[in-house]
């Protein structure tokens, strides 16, 4: 079976980061969107002040739906905030929204990893959700070429992926520095706190780059056999 032959031992390690990285983020999400933050600003009064501060005050600040659903839309110049995140008051909210503000500086700066990861969306996107099916038609059907179109197609998300790590890293240095240098969390505790929100966020990141790295080797061994 395709999916459920012994190539499948391939992924466990990946499977276990994943995992693991959804209880880092769960629990460490929990334990600091509990605790306030000693400025006493919201999300959206954070965003406001890093906006202001960094000559970004065109971004237009918007509460959405969904839990932890945040983003920062470069087309359209908006930063979407969670409603948890807009008018919590947490260092996990502040974390968060200055995460995102990184992301749009990014952009401000023409971050060349950003832009590369935006030319890459549509493209991925077509090619992941063709690879997985045209692979296993070939597969199916000892029809080489097919299998071998479906790893290109795939190799193309596990691209977006490795270039989506630098990008989600670089946000969440800028994050520290900009929270850190609008004063907004200053003491050290504070500081920390942030870093563990972020850096279990990144995780989430990496366990992601590792599936879609330990599926395409999947496949390969897959395209082998045949």
């Amino acid at each position: 079976m395709f999916f459920f032959d012994s190539t499948i031992i391939i992924l466990i390690p990946a499977i276990i980061l994943t995992l693991y990285a959804q209880y880092k983020v769960k629990t460490t999400y929990s334990k600091y969107s509990k605790i306030l933050a000693k400025n006493g600003l919201s999300g959206k009064e954070t965003a406001e002040e890093l906006l202001l501060r960094n000559n970004l005050s065109n971004i237009k600040i918007e509460p959405i739906e969904g839990r932890l659903s945040d983003h920062y839309d470069p087309r359209q110049k908006k930063l979407g905030l969670s409603k948890e995140i807009y008018y919590g008051k947490s260092l996990a909210a502040q974390g968060i929204v200055a995460h995102e503000i990184g992301h749009a500086l990014q952009d401000a700066k023409n971050y060349f990893p950003l832009s590369l990861r935006s030319n890459l969306v549509p493209v991925t996107n077509i090619g992941s959700s063709m690879a997985v099916p045209l692979f296993l038609i070939g597969f199916i059907f000892s029809f080489p070429a097919l299998m071998d179109i479906g790893i290109i197609a795939f190799s193309l998300a596990v691209l977006f992926q490795l270039v989506t790590l630098p990008v989600e890293f670089d946000a969440s240095k800028r994050a520290v520095n900009l929270l850190v240098g609008a004063n907004i969390v200053s003491d050290t505790e504070e500081i920390n706190s942030v870093k563990k929100v972020l850096n279990a966020a990144a995780l989430t990141y990496v366990a992601a780059t590792s599936v879609a790295v330990f599926q395409l080797l999947r496949l390969i061994v897959l395209r082998n056999r045949r």
